[in-house]
C-alpha cells in the first residue's frame, strides 16, 4: 500500500547534515521545517529552511532529544514527516514509533527494526543466525566485573568493551591487559551511561590488524534489498572515523561480492527498510560482523559521488512507499572519492574538542569537490554537540587523481578562530601508508605523533619563522600607524604616512608552534610603497626578506601577502587574533602563538605549560575526582576524568608534588581554563 505524499519535512537534526537534507527537500519542491537549539539560533540551518522553529535550550536533553516536543512541533506546524539526520536520535527507536502513533511518516525504518540493531548483543545474535560471520566475543546480562574478566581470559587479550546501547565510537575501550581490565570498564561503562543511558558491556576479540569496510543497503518496503557498494573507513580516532574512500584499496572483487552478498543477508535477516550500513572488520579475506547503522551515514556523499545517487531522495521516496526504481546490475560505481572530516579539535592535544568563534571560513570550488558545512564565518562553535565541522570531499576518475583534488582543497581551505584538524587531515592523505592504500584501523595509532606533529625540513622551518616575522612586523605596524580620521584601511594609512614606512625598528617574539619554542629578533628596515623589508636572526645567522602585502577587504588581522626570500616567491595567508596565529604557507596549514617575551605569559615556557595542565581544557562536567587534599601524586599521575563535548578528558599531574586545593567536586560543571588544583611541586 502506498503512503501519502510527503509535502513537509520536519529535520530533527542541526548543522550541516540539516543543511544537507533541506537541499534535497528544496530540489524535491518539499516544505523543509528545521528545529534549533538556543545554541544554534545563528548557524545556517536555521535560515535556509522554510520554516525554524526552537525546540529548546542548549543541552540536547532539553532540545534536539525531546522527542515529545519534536512530534508536537511536527503536529502543530502540518508537518507529514520527520527525518533525524545521524546521530542524536536517528537510531532511537522511540522516534520512530512515536511518529507511527501519530501518522507521521518517519524517513528511516521501522522501531522494532532500530531496537533491534540499537542492541549491539541482540544484533550480533540475529547476524549470526542469518550466517553472517561474527567476531568472538561475550554478550550477556551477567555484567560483573569477575565474569566479564572471565569471559575476556576465554576469548583471548586484546579485546574491546563495547556499550551495547552504544554507537558513533562511544563507550569502547580497548583493554590490552588484566592490569587494565577494570580501568578500562569503568571509564566505557561510565561515557556509555553518559551517552545512551545504559552502561551495559559487551566484548569483543581485537583484530589489531583489521581494516573497517562497511556497506551502503538501500530496502523497499516491498522487499527489494540492494547494496549500494563499499566504503573504507579505517583513519579513525578514538574509534570515530575521520577519513573515508569508495571504493575500498583492501577489497577485490571475489572478496566484494561475498561481502555485499552478506550486507544484503544482513539486511533482508531483519526486515530493514530505508538506507543503512553493515559494517565489517576485514582481516586478509576473512570479515566479520561489526554492526549495523539504521540511519543515514555521516560518509554517505562517497557513495552519491561515484554512483550518481541522491540517497536522501531516496530515503523520502520509500518513506512514501514507493518501491525503488534501481535494479542491482545496473549499479556500477565510477570513479574514486574520498571524504575528510573538518572538525573542531586539537590533534596536537589529543583531539581535544575545540570551543570559540570562527573567522575565516572558506573552502574553494571546482570539478569534482564538495563541500558540506555546518558553520559559517563569524558562528560560534558550543560545547554541548559533536565537533564536526564540514565534511571535505572529493572525487576522481582514479584514486590518484581524487587524492590530488583532496590536496587541493585542503591546501586551499581558509580556517581560522579556533584550533581543528585542518593540518592533520593534511598529514593522513599526504602519508604514504595512507597513499598506498596500506592502511588498517591502527594508522593513527602507528603514525600520530608523526601526524599531529610532523618533522618539519630545516628550510620550511626557516621560512614558517621569516613569516610569522614578517606577519608580526606587518601588524606591529598597523597597530602603531596614526589614523587621525578613523579610517582603518592600514592601506590609507601607509599611504599618508612615508615617515613611519622610513622608521626602523626592532621586534622582538617569541613563536610557539606546537611544542617547539623559538625566540626571534627582527629589524624592520625602509622599502618602497607598502612593502616591508625585514632582517630576521635565526640561531644567530641574519636572513633578509621582502613582504609584500596584497590589498584586500579582508577581516583586522586577517591578510595576504608574498614573501620574497632570495630567489623564492611564497605566497602567504595568515589571521590573527590576540596571541593565536593561523598561517598557510606553501598550502601547508598551520596554528602557532605569537607573544611578547617581555610580557609575564610568556616567560618560562615549561612551568607554563604544567600550570595549564591543572586547568580544565574545555567547558564540561567533572565526572570522577581521583585524588583529595593532602594527597602525594607523581608526574602524569591520573587526578581526575572531565567530561566535554560528549569526550572523556584525564587531567593529570604536570609534576611531582602534594595536592593542597581542589576546586571543583564531582558532578559540577567547569568553564574553559578554570583552574582545577593546586600542586604543590615536591622539595628538592
Amino acid at each position: 500500500m502506498t503512503a501519502p505524499m510527503i509535502e513537509s519535512i520536519l529535520i530533527a537534526n542541526r548543522g550541516e547534515i540539516a543543511r544537507r537534507i533541506m537541499r534535497t527537500c528544496h530540489e524535491m519542491g518539499l516544505r523543509s521545517i528545521a528545529v534549533y537549539s538556543d545554541a544554534d539560533r545563528e548557524l545556517p540551518f536555521v535560515a535556509e529552511a522554510d520554516l525554524a522553529l526552537r525546540l529548546g535550550a542548549a543541552p540536547a536533553a532539553e532540545s534536539y532529544l525531546d522527542v515529545e516536543k519534536l512530534i508536537t512541533l511536527a503536529l502543530g506546524n502540518g508537518a507529514d514527516a520527520i527525518h533525524p539526520g545521524y546521530g542524536f536520535l536517528a537510531e532511537n527507536p522511540q522516534l520512530s514509533a512515536a511518529c507511527e502513533r501519530h501518522g507521521i511518516a518517519f524517513i528511516g525504518p521501522p522501531a522494532d527494526v532500530i531496537r533491534a540493531m540499537g542492541d549491539k548483543g541482540e544484533a550480533k545474535q540475529r547476524m549470526e543466525a542469518a550466517g553472517v560471520p561474527v567476531l568472538p566475543g561475550y554478550i550477556g546480562e551477567d555484567q560483573d566485573e569477575a565474569t566479564l574478566l572471565e569471559a575476556a581470559r576465554r576469548i583471548g587479550l586484546p579485546v574491546l568493551f563495547k556499550a551495547v546501547a552504544g554507537g558513533g565510537g562511544r563507550g569502547i575501550r580497548r583493554v590490552d591487559s588484566e592490569g587494565e581490565f577494570a580501568r578500562e570498564l569503568a571509564a566505557a561503562t561510565r561515557e556509555a551511561t553518559s551517552a545512551f543511558g545504559d552502561g551495559r558491556m559487551m566484548i569483543e576479540k581485537y583484530l589489531p590488524a583489521a581494516r573497517h569496510v562497511e556497506f551502503q543497503v538501500l530496502a523497499d518496503s516491498q522487499g527489494t534489498v540492494l547494496h549500494l557498494f563499499e566504503r573504507e573507513c579505517s583513519v579513525q580516532r578514538r574509534h570515530q572515523k575521520i577519513v573515508e574512500e569508495t571504493p575500498s584499496p583492501a577489497l577485490d572483487a571475489p572478496l566484494r561480492t561475498r561481502m555485499s552478498e552478506a550486507a544484503v543477508r544482513a539486511a533482508r535477516a531483519i526486515g530493514y527498510v530505508g538506507a543503512g550500513t553493515v559494517e565489517f572488520l576485514v582481516e586478509g579475506e576473512a570479515f566479520y560482523f561489526l554492526e549495523m547503522n539504521t540511519r543515514l551515514q555521516v560518509e554517505h556523499p562517497v557513495t552519491e559521488l561515484t554512483l550518481g545517487l541522491d540517497l536522501v531522495r531516496l530515503q523520502i521516496e520509500v518513506a512514501e512507499g514507493r518501491p525503488l526504481a534501481l535494479e542491482q546490475d545496473a549499479l556500477h560505481p565510477d570513479g574514486h572519492a574520498i571524504e575528510c572530516r573538518l572538525n573542531a579539535e586539537d590533534p596536537a592535544r589529543g583531539f581535544l574538542p575545540s570551543v570559540g568563534p570562527l573567522r575565516a571560513f572558506a573552502f574553494p570550488e571546482g570539478r569534482g569537490l564538495r563541500v558540506d558545512a555546518g558553520y559559517a564565518p563569524g558562528n560560534a562553535v558550543g560545547p554541548h554537540y559533536d565537533s564536526l565541522l564540514a565534511k571535505l570531499i572529493a572525487w576522481g576518475p582514479t584514486r590518484q587523481e581524487a587524492l590530488r583534488r583532496m590536496g587541493r582543497l585542503l591546501a586551499e581551505s581558509r580556517v581560522s578562530g579556533i584550533a581543528t584538524n585542518l593540518g592533520f587531515l593534511q598529514s593522513v592523505v599526504g602519508h604514504a601508508a595512507f597513499r598506498s592504500g596500506a592502511y588498517t584501523t591502527r594508522f593513527i595509532d602507528e603514525h600520530g605523533e608523526a601526524l599531529s606533529a610532523p618533522e618539519v625540513p630545516t628550510h620550511l622551518e626557516r621560512e614558517r619563522l621569516l613569516a610569522a616575522a614578517a606577519i608580526e612586523a606587518w601588524l606591529q605596524r598597523q597597530a602603531q600607524s596614526p589614523d587621525a580620521d578613523g579610517d582603518a584601511s592600514p592601506w590609507r594609512r601607509l599611504g599618508e604616512s612615508p615617515r613611519f614606512r622610513q622608521l626602523p625598528a626592532l621586534l622582538s617574539r617569541c613563536y610557539t608552534f606546537g611544542k617547539q619554542r623559538y625566540d626571534v629578533a627582527v629589524e624592520v628596515l625602509p622599502a618602497e610603497g607598502d612593502d616591508l623589508a625585514i632582517t630576521a636572526r635565526l640561531d644567530g645567522v641574519p636572513y633578509r626578506a621582502l613582504f609584500r602585502p596584497e590589498r584586500g577587504d579582508g577581516r583586522p588581522g586577517e591578510g595576504r601577502g608574498v614573501l620574497d626570500l632570495e630567489e623564492l616567491r611564497l605566497p602567504l595567508w595568515w589571521d590573527a587574533a590576540g596571541t593565536q596565529r593561523w598561517l598557510t604557507l606553501r598550502g601547508l596549514h598551520v596554528r602557532y602563538t605569537a607573544e611578547n617575551p617581555a610580557l609575564p605569559g610568556a616567560r618560562g615556557a615549561a612551568g607554563q605549560e604544567a600550570a595549564e595542565r591543572l586547568r580544565a581544557p574545555l567547558p564540561g562536567k567533572m565526572v570522577k575526582l581521583d585524588v583529595r587534599v593532602g594527597d602525594t601524586v607523581q608526574e602524569d599521575q591520573l587526578l581526575a576524568v572531565m567530561e566535554a563535548m560528549k569526550v572523556e578528558h584525564q587531567i593529570t599531574a604536570p609534576y611531582a608534588g602534594e595536592v593542597t586545593r581542589i576546586l571543583f567536586g564531582e558532578g559540577e560543571l567547569v568553564n574553559r581554563d578554570d583552574q582545577l588544583f593546586e600542586l604543590e611541586p615536591e622539595s628538592g
